[in-house]
């Protein structure tokens, strides 16, 4: 992108003095208002910004997004293309090199993955420590974080070399922490990768064998789930992508930092939409039920969810794609009478002037937990789906934050709101009372606090 350098003229009301600020890509430095001050002892104004809605934290040429036009892009390629003419892996090399491989660059990269997928025995130890009703998400969070206590050289982060293997460790074994992981939490017997399957076909593999000598994979089933791991695989500056860098900064290892990224993704906000979407449809219950659900959504007594994002103002352009990859899915698992609901909510939806006004199209949610769903994935599966998907653009966004030498450790500053300087209370002056009914917060305490029996 060609750099456009203009100015910002800026008069402080204050003091009547007058600034200028270089603007630069349509956009201006923070730092550059610590200048304005009313005196030489004034920090200097700051930027509030909650949530970073409107703040750019990094230069970055990964993905590129532009919400009102529907356009998502990995390293300049529309999605639509990734997802027809490229596997996930393919995808994966494009976004942490930069550039689509060579026929002998991408057999060399699946031959490294392949042959990562192992994981040490004692993980399976570890896995084995968790309950039998631990969320496969949780599992997944500790067992990537454990990761970086098997290798050690994970935190030599300036050493090329070094950095690519745990990349190639991370892609490679986080489906076989997935499988574990879900395994567990319904008491079968682990499966070990099969290094004559594909990405997708491996992990279906590890997911569904039972007492099958070798696992074949349906071959719709699986390009439907890689294509959905290439929707998923990057997203610009997410939740779980800002968790990653900021992480990363600390010159954490990467393990550390993925572990944080799906944690974020661990929120319902961020990685378990597509199940509350689930959960809409079962509430509408039938097609003869839409016209009532609309009108209590144009109420406000409901939300429609699975339309509308915080970056898109058009239609997804991954929810184009999934409605292809459905079809592949139905037909070999036979109709979801939700996924008929789903079509006509979108149908009616997409006609109303209320929705048409407020620009709220179907996003990539929408269409994603009816496709998990019915290849008989469990609703808890449906964010540990995303984390596999999403792992390539994590990394890919921490090794770009890595060597970017313009970024430091992650430190946002704060607007105090609290107390001034004030002298400090002997214990004796203070009330004695810390019963529930005048101590506050052993008053919340007790109101937050589930009963529940000890386990």
């Amino acid at each position: 992108m060609t750099e456009q350098v203009s100015s910002l003229t800026v008069t402080d009301n204050r003091t009547g003095r007058t600034y200028e600020v270089p603007v630069a890509d349509g956009t201006i430095r923070a730092s550059a208002f610590r200048a304005i001050k009313v005196d030489d002892d004034d920090f200097g104004l700051m930027a509030y910004d909650p949530a970073f809605t409107n703040t750019a934290s990094c230069r970055s040429a990964i993905t590129y997004i532009d919400g009102d036009a529907g356009i998502l892009r990995y390293r300049g390629y529309p999605i639509q293309e990734l997802a027809e003419k490229s596997s996930f892996l393919e995808v994966a090399y494009l976004l942490l090199a930069g550039e689509l491989p060579t026929s002998d660059e991408l057999s060399t990269w699946e031959d490294e993955i392949t042959h990562h997928t192992l994981v040490h025995e004692s993980i399976k130890k570890f896995i084995d420590g968790f309950h039998h009703d631990a969320h496969p998400m949780g599992m997944l969070v500790s067992t990537v974080g454990a990761l970086s206590t098997f290798y050690p050289d994970a935190k030599t982060i300036d050493d090329p070399g070094l950095r690519r293997l745990q990349i190639v460790r991370l892609i490679a074994k986080i489906t076989t922490l997935a499988a574990f992981s879900y395994r567990h939490s319904v008491g079968f017997p682990y499966v070990y990768p099969d290094n004559d399957l594909s990405y997708a076909g491996n992990f279906l593999n590890m997911m569904w064998k039972a007492t099958e000598l070798k696992y074949e994979p349906d071959p719709n089933l699986e390009h439907a789930l890689d294509v959905l791991f290439i929707l998923h695989a990057d997203h610009e500056q997410n939740c779980s992508a800002n968790a990653m860098r900021a992480v990363g900064s600390s010159q954490a290892d990467p393990f550390s930092a993925a572990a944080a990224a799906i944690a974020a993704l661990y929120g319902p906000l961020h990685g378990g939409a597509n199940e509350q979407v689930l959960r809409m449809l079962a509430d509408i219950g039938s097609v003869e039920n839409i016209p009532a659900f609309i009108a209590q959504v144009k109420d406000g007594k409901k939300k429609l969810m699975g339309f509308g994002h915080r970056i898109y103002k058009n239609y997804d352009p991954r929810a184009r794609v999934i409605r292809q990859v459905a079809d592949e899915v139905f037909k070999v698992t036979g109709t979801n009478p939700l996924l008929d609901l789903a079509m006509e909510l979108e149908r009616i939806a997409l006609e109303d002037e209320y929705f048409i006004s407020r620009k709220l199209y179907p996003n990539v949610d929408f269409y994603t937990g009816i496709i998990y769903q019915a290849m008989g994935f469990p609703v808890e599966m449906f964010p540990v789906l995303f984390a596999i998907g999403r792992m390539p653009g994590w990394l890919a966004q921490w090794e770009e934050g890595l060597l970017d030498p313009e970024q430091k450790i992650a430190r946002p500053r704060q607007l105090y709101i609290g107390y001034d300087e004030r002298p400090y209370v002997p214990m004796h002056v203070r009330s004695a009372a810390t019963d529930a009914e005048t101590d506050p917060i052993a008053a919340q305490a007790a109101q937050a606090a589930p009963s529940r029996p000890l386990r």
